[in-house]
């Protein structure tokens, strides 16, 4: 193994040739990072749940006003997004809340690679995601970035075009939220408290799973008469 990657199982550079030694070592290894994800997700949940229920609302009025999300991100965080624009826009029927779930207009910014890969070329890779928001959003639309560390370039001034926009944006990040916390352009921030990027993304993918639920519970209420919620 490589002294880059060697931190994550020092045990298989010891000088240790017992299989059944290494398997153990290689099973217990794979409990504590089970057990530490699950423990961040629990925390990062009671940490945001009322932020969920606040960033649900505002998501709902707007879809009901015929709102569109618009999700990005980089790297791992562009397939977190294209798996977070289609939970919403193509719910799956087996969910247990299936019954009453209706799909929402959501796309993915980071999905078509002849859009990202023209704007990276031609006029800066900062600029791939706020530009396809200037030819696309509107007032009463929702902007969701995905990032790690809350401080891509690319992200941030698609979250203050967004802003400026009428858009209502939402920033998932690690760490300490970094710019998305920090610089303003962001209305609803979901920070994971961690140093691992594994361990963040497995949490804000549970985030966008409960904040897509939430939003259909605050549309199903304004369906059935419960007022706006």
């Amino acid at each position: 193994m490589s002294s880059d990657t060697g931190f994550l199982y020092p045990f298989l550079e010891a000088e240790e040739r017992d299989a059944d030694r290494l398997l153990a070592d290689l099973a217990e290894s794979a409990r504590a990072k089970a057990a530490e994800s699950a423990a961040l997700r629990r925390r990062t949940l009671a940490e945001c749940a009322g932020l969920i229920e606040t960033a649900a609302a505002e998501m709902a009025r707007r879809f009901a006003a015929g709102g569109r999300m618009y999700v990005f991100g980089n790297g791992g965080s562009a397939t977190d997004a294209a798996t977070l624009a289609a939970l919403f826009a193509r719910p799956p029927a087996a969910e247990p809340a299936a019954e009453g779930v209706r799909p929402l207009p959501a796309w993915s910014l980071a999905a078509d690679e002849a859009v990202v890969t023209a704007l990276g070329n031609d006029v800066g890779f900062d600029l791939i995601f706020s530009r396809q928001l200037i030819a696309r959003a509107r007032d009463g639309d929702i902007a969701v970035a995905l990032s790690t560390s809350g401080n891509s370039a690319d992200l941030t001034t698609a979250l203050a075009e967004a802003r400026r926009r009428g858009l209502y944006t939402i920033g998932f990040a690690g760490y300490d939220g970094g710019a998305f916390a920090a610089e303003g352009t962001v209305d609803a921030c979901f920070v994971v408290r961690s140093q691992s990027v594994h361990r963040i993304q497995e949490s804000q993918a549970l985030l966008g799973h409960r904040l897509w639920a939430a939003v259909q519970r605050h549309l199903a209420a304004r369906h059935n008469g419960g007022g706006p919620r």
